[in-house]
């Protein structure tokens, strides 16, 4: 039996009148002979309500209660479009991720997906009904309900067709596809109509925030073809898919962008690997991501370090430096939250030196200085300043985009 699984996003549910298109889209899917598992988002814009309301009557909401509270949107949500399709005449069935076991780790407001049994929804899928599930959220082996944190619905749907071997996952959002920027900071950006998984991987990574990261990795873990898609027009969108079946030959895919950096900088350590290790250690332990990391050893006993974090994190991994520093005499921390960074991505970059150069030069001629940098074989990373970040995306995007490389 082969299943096809779609995902429609927070504005694709928006309101009454979306809820009857989506459901128009899906049963025109359905009547093709298509077996469909569809993951919806919460309302656009109920989760963050939701989360304001946590925050009126806590000022930093305990993890379970929160999750308990941002469940309920996805619920709504899934139960409202069931009833849309039904009111079409098709035979629809709505679960919340608890009720089809979708096992994850007991981690509150960031889970992982650890497993999902397929049985119950082949059994719904054989009586013909097209299957809606409630995305962003999970269960633990003890029964208390976890979120997935950003991007979650998208990891549920990824999730959902790797374990059920599916043909695709199509993601329907209010975009239509992956561009070689922003649109909305570089309106010459193009629509990318297939990218590979490495590529996709580094863009979302880098800020591209049309698709989560882990999702990426999930789908090219599986071999799982994803098309991202707009679900207010049919236009094709773009394909991500195994790298070898692209055989466009640009050096640069695209450039991509985050604004919501901060930088954490700690100095006066002592010069020992150990130190490094275990500072990281105990911001890791509280699921913060530590983006890129500059290590200076300017002193003869002491170092710096500086490090990237989101601005969503920053915070709590300031907190954890500043107690972590105390062991310390002389060691003191700071942090700038005006922090973006610039990515330049492309496979193409393997096989063609000199990229980190133009880059540079790039930037040094628009006069943005470059606070940090990163490079990996198919991606360079500069952070700068937020307030020069559109101008270096606009400047990249004309020097590597715009003149058929």
């Amino acid at each position: 039996m082969e299943v096809w699984v779609q995902k429609y996003g927070g504005t694709s549910v928006a309101n009454a009148e979306r809820i009857k298109c989506v459901a128009n889209r899906i049963v025109e899917t359905a009547k093709t002979g298509k077996k469909l598992v569809v993951v919806v988002s919460a309302p656009a814009g109920m989760t963050d309500s939701l989360i304001g309301k946590a925050k009126e009557i806590a000022h930093k909401p305990n993890g379970r209660e929160l999750d308990m509270i941002l469940a309920t949107g996805e619920q709504l949500s899934i139960s409202l479009l069931a009833l849309a399709i039904q009111e079409l005449g098709e035979n629809a069935i709505s679960f919340t991720a608890p009720q089809i076991g979708i096992l994850t780790e007991p981690i509150h407001t960031k889970a992982r997906i650890k497993s999902i049994p397929t049985e119950k929804l082949r059994t719904e899928l054989e009586k013909g009904k097209i299957v809606i599930i409630a995305g962003f959220q999970g269960v633990t082996e003890d029964n208390e309900i976890t979120t997935l944190g950003r991007g979650g619905s998208d990891i549920t749907a990824t999730a959902l067709g790797c374990a059920l071997h599916a043909a695709e996952v199509e993601i329907y959002t209010d975009v239509d596809g992956v561009y070689t920027a922003d649109p909305r900071v570089v309106p010459e950006a193009k629509k990318i109509s297939r990218i590979s998984y490495e590529e996709m991987l580094e863009m979302a990574g880098s800020g591209a925030k049309v698709l989560h990261s882990r999702c990426v990795e999930l789908s090219a873990k599986f071999h799982l073809p994803i098309h991202l898609r707009s679900s207010f027009d049919y236009s094709t969108g773009t394909y991500i898919q195994e790298g070898e079946t692209i055989m466009e030959k640009a050096i640069v895919r695209g450039i991509a962008h985050s604004k919501a950096e901060a930088k954490i900088t700690v100095t006066g350590l002592p010069q020992s690997p150990s130190i490094f290790a275990d500072l990281f250690a105990e911001i890791a332990a509280e699921n913060i991501n530590i983006d890129i990391v500059v290590q200076d050893f300017g002193e003869k006993t002491t170092m710096t370090i500086s490090f990237l974090v989101s601005r969503e994190d920053y915070e709590s991994a300031y907190d954890i430096t500043a107690a972590f520093i105390r062991r310390y005499e002389g060691a003191r921390v700071t942090a700038e939250k005006d922090m973006a960074k610039a990515s330049v991505i492309g496979i193409g970059m393997r096989s063609h030196p000199g990229v980190a150069a133009r880059v540079f030069r790039t930037l040094a001629d628009q006069s943005i200085p470059i606070e940090m940098v990163s490079c990996s074989e198919i991606k360079i990373t500069c952070v700068v300043k937020e307030a020069e970040i559109e101008k270096a995306v606009r400047s990249l995007h004309e020097a590597f985009c715009e003149n058929g490389e």
